[in-house]
């Protein structure tokens, strides 16, 4: 007991010779400035590709004071309407067996997501995959499942074929070729993340895939974690190309974690591109596009090919961000 006592009295009064002159110091010394904090840029829109209305258009939800959720949603949806527009929603080129077949992902602020995958018949599986989140315990429903589901939720059905893409597709039965042109059959996605006045950040994004797949190929535009992820406390990123290639690094979800541990936008998706080239050496012939914001409203973007761009909407206006790319 003697021995306890005296080295917890020894202790506490080297503690205190230490503290001392630390706490003396503390006193005197000036306080160190800080650097400087930006204030974040809210509300903000981005979108991947140079897709003017659809940015337009979340802008101006969120200048009516509208959250980030619906702004994706509304965003997005008018690449969905557009049948010029030949890789989103409605005049979607098909796959194999000549059917428009739709993938789509929404996730909130809160981390509430819902997909849908393989959807035919519907023009919107943006707002689908609203509903699926929304109305539903479940998080992906697929096929006619999906397609059931959306009828139920007062979707009405539609022929997603036009005369263009029924065309396209005629020709290209003649030889049946499958290949993927960088920076034209990869531009096949529209993916895009905001930050509300209130700084909730939420993304969305939408495909018909790639031109011709085998019947029931789904990429990575309806895969939460690899086309779209969103964390309110970091940010939020997503992805445009090669699906495949982003599935295996589940490429959007490892961008929001590199902005986690201290990376800026632009660092981590030049990271989240170096990893898919590391397990693809030498191969050029796909395109891979990242486009991510922090939670300061700071955006970053990189690519494998030239070519590949995001609109960016914010109080300092509205412009196409050519992006740095792996191979100049």
């Amino acid at each position: 007991m003697h021995r306890r006592k005296f080295l917890k009295n020894s202790s506490l009064t080297t503690a205190g010779l230490i503290s001392a002159p630390v706490l003396s110091s503390c006193k005197t010394e000036p306080k160190m400035e800080s650097a400087v904090q930006t204030e974040a840029i809210k509300p903000i829109v981005v979108c991947t590709w140079d897709f003017h209305n659809a940015s337009t258009k979340a802008w101006e939800v969120l200048q009516k004071g509208g959250n980030a959720l619906d702004a994706v949603e509304e965003g997005v949806r008018v690449e969905e309407a557009d049948v010029t527009n030949e890789t989103v929603g409605k005049g979607g080129r098909p796959d194999r067996d000549g059917n428009v077949t739709l993938d789509a992902c929404i996730m909130d602020s809160a981390g509430n997501c819902g997909s849908v995958v393989y959807l035919q018949n519907i023009a919107h599986p943006i707002s689908v995959a609203r509903k699926v989140m929304e109305e539903t315990p479940h998080i992906i429903l697929a096929g006619k499942g999906a397609e059931q589901f959306a009828y139920e939720q007062g979707f009405k059905k539609e022929d997603l074929l036009t005369e263009s893409t029924r065309r396209q597709y005629e020709e290209w039965k003649k030889e049946s070729k499958y290949e993927t042109i960088i920076n034209i059959e990869n531009h096949d996605t529209i993916g895009m993340l905001a930050i509300d006045a209130k700084g909730d950040i939420a993304g969305a994004c939408t495909t018909s895939g790639m031109a011709y797949k085998v019947a029931g190929r789904v990429g990575d535009s309806p895969i939460i974690g690899a086309g779209l992820f969103v964390d309110n406390e970091v940010g939020a990123a997503t992805a445009t190309g090669v699906g495949e290639e982003v599935i295996r690094t589940v490429g959007s979800f490892l961008i929001v974690e590199l902005m986690r541990q201290g990376k800026s936008p632009q660092e981590a998706c030049e990271e989240g591109v170096k990893r898919i080239m590391e397990k693809n050496k030498d191969r050029k012939d796909f395109q891979i596009g990242f486009l991510a914001i922090n939670k300061k409203g700071e955006t970053g973007a990189y690519c494998v090919h030239p070519g590949f761009s995001y609109r960016k909407y914010d109080p300092n206006g509205h412009e196409n961000v050519p992006s740095n790319s792996f191979y100049s």
